[in-house]
């Protein structure tokens, strides 16, 4: 975890040597001593008791598994969630963006239309990608394909993973506040049901662009704030280096969003992040999913629109009464 002893041998270094010795064990061409086995029950007993170590990860760790490289991203689960995908690109004005991934789905033999942040797996595709941080032509697709859902009421599922939007001088110069703000004001009034997923970072404006739900899921190791931490140390207090004490005092994590009312259900991870067992966090996620388009697709487009408004208009309202 992020705040372990740096003489300690991380889970991922753990997971390196163990699966060092696994292959040695298969090679039939290369002998195993007791010694070897012995060793790789060891590590395998180092690891159960750092994963342990995990069961209550604080707010600095939330960030850090948030941005585990190893997290499924978007593709994923596309893949695993959904059949008979068909991935639709450019925003019809300039170019495509490759860090909004989207297009036509088939869930549970229903079509939707599913949207997400994609940052990628190699560098290539980081650098590609903006590493997650979208620019104005991907969010403009973005709302293309929401409007399209729309027309042939089908319902929309967002994946939101994304420090924030690129602030590259080329993405401010094409738009890029309003088209964070287009898709705010846009996405309040389709007619159509639509949940957002929260699966790693969610960042700013770039990840409410997105957001705008009216029902909000958090992986449990999800963030979702203002801007990163790092920022917000480096405004408040002139110095980035208190990030992890602004992990704290931002209210970050899940289970401080779903107490606040911003989240609407938090999605358990395995004990050590969503990368530990991606299969367990698709099964729970197609779960959550089908049992709230379920609920939403019972409802009017006037209710669907009425109830996510009121939503988010509740925001930040104080009960004074309870104070």
């Amino acid at each position: 975890m992020a705040n372990q002893d740096h003489s300690t041998p991380s889970i991922r270094e753990l997971d390196s040597q163990i699966d060092r010795m696994d292959k040695r064990i298969q090679d039939i061409g290369d002998p195993i001593t007791p010694a070897d086995v012995v060793q790789l029950q060891q590590l395998k007993r180092d690891r159960e008791e750092l994963l342990h170590l995990c069961a209550n990860p604080t707010p600095v760790d939330r960030v850090y598994l948030a941005r585990h490289p190893g997290r499924p991203g978007v593709v994923d689960y596309v893949g695993h969630l959904f059949t008979d995908f068909f991935e639709q690109r450019g925003d019809r004005l300039y170019r495509e963006d490759p860090s909004i991934y989207g297009g036509i789905a088939m869930f549970d033999h229903h079509p939707v239309t599913v949207i997400g942040t994609r940052k990628g797996k190699t560098l290539q595709e980081n650098l590609a990608c903006h590493f997650g941080m979208p620019c104005p032509e991907g969010y403009r697709k973005a709302r293309r394909l929401m409007h399209q859902a729309e027309k042939f009421k089908r319902p929309i599922i967002t994946f939101v993973d994304t420090a924030g939007a690129y602030p590259g001088k080329e993405a401010e110069e094409n738009g890029q506040g309003e088209a964070i703000a287009r898709n705010l004001a846009e996405m309040s009034q389709l007619r159509v049901p639509i949940i957002a997923v929260f699966t790693g970072e969610g960042g700013s404006g770039g990840a409410l662009a997105l957001g705008v739900a009216n029902h909000l899921i958090m992986l449990e190791n999800a963030i979702y704030s203002i801007l990163s931490p790092e920022g917000f140390a480096s405004i408040l207090w002139k110095d980035p280096s208190r990030s992890d004490e602004a992990c704290s005092v931002m209210k970050l994590t899940a289970q401080d969003l779903y107490d606040l009312k911003v989240a609407d259900e938090i999605v358990k991870e395995p004990l050590g992040g969503a990368h530990r067992d991606p299969d367990a966090v698709y099964h729970a996620l197609r779960t959550a999913i089908r049992d709230n388009l379920k609920t939403l697709s019972r409802l009017s487009g006037n209710e669907l629109v009425n109830r996510r408004v009121a939503k988010f208009r509740a925001y930040g309202i104080v009960d004074t009464k309870k104070s």
